[in-house]
């Protein structure tokens, strides 16, 4: 089976993928930062003193947590335009989807981060003259990024192979191009065995990267 494996697919189709990995690398890009800065605010929501806010803070992300991923695309893809009265590009409604979705892991990696770091050191800085704001960025910080880096690069790999659900709105992604070239030359071997090689690389090397930041940052 594999004498017949043929090489010159792959080749004659790359430009055509290359535009479907764009768009991955793109929506991943996007969607992680998006993520996490929405995350940053709503893990500070949750931390807030003041119970309605940490409870709707809390119920935003466990309410997104408990839906399937593939649902809330669903759901931003037909109710957006809906709400906002105009139509939206498939693009955009699945970039805000991964957006929110991903905000809601993103803030619990953030908050968990946050709280590991020891209150008797924030009590410490501000014995020491230190405003809780100068406190956060010089003390609490510093070492809640240290804790947080590993898994925040891991649920960044996850987004990245979540992109693949991307084709229910009719969005090409690395995937899907991928699957179109094999349906039309009859060729998945080799198509679908390029896909698969791309995705172990790029996430066995982004592992590789979490694991040497483990043992880095451990204490």
């Amino acid at each position: 089976m594999l004498g017949n494996f043929d090489y010159s697919v792959i080749l004659r189709s790359l430009p055509f993928i290359w535009g479907g990995m764009v768009l991955t690398l793109q929506l991943t890009a996007l969607a992680v930062t998006g993520g996490l800065l929405l995350g940053v605010v709503i893990a500070l929501l949750r931390l807030s003193p003041l119970k309605p806010v940490s409870w709707l803070a809390a119920f935003y992300v466990n309410f997104l947590r408990s839906m399937p991923l593939i649902l809330v695309i669903f759901w931003f893809y037909t109710l957006v335009p809906k709400l906002i009265g105009s139509s939206i590009s498939g693009f955009n409604s699945v970039l805000l989807a991964f957006v929110m979705f991903e905000a809601a892991y993103y803030s619990e990696i953030i908050r968990a981060g946050i709280s590991s770091v020891r209150r008797g050191q924030i009590s410490a800085a501000m014995a020491l003259g230190l405003t809780k704001l100068q406190s956060m960025r010089y003390v609490v910080l510093p070492q809640a990024i240290r804790n947080m880096i590993p898994v925040l690069l891991t649920q960044s790999i996850i987004m990245l192979q979540d992109t693949s659900l991307v084709y229910v709105v009719g969005l090409r992604d690395f995937l899907t191009t991928a699957d179109v070239v094999a349906s039309r030359d009859n060729r998945p071997i080799e198509l679908y065995g390029m896909v698969a090689i791309v995705f172990l690389v790029v996430c066995f090397s982004m592992s590789r990267l979490v694991g040497l930041l483990r043992r880095r940052y451990a204490l």
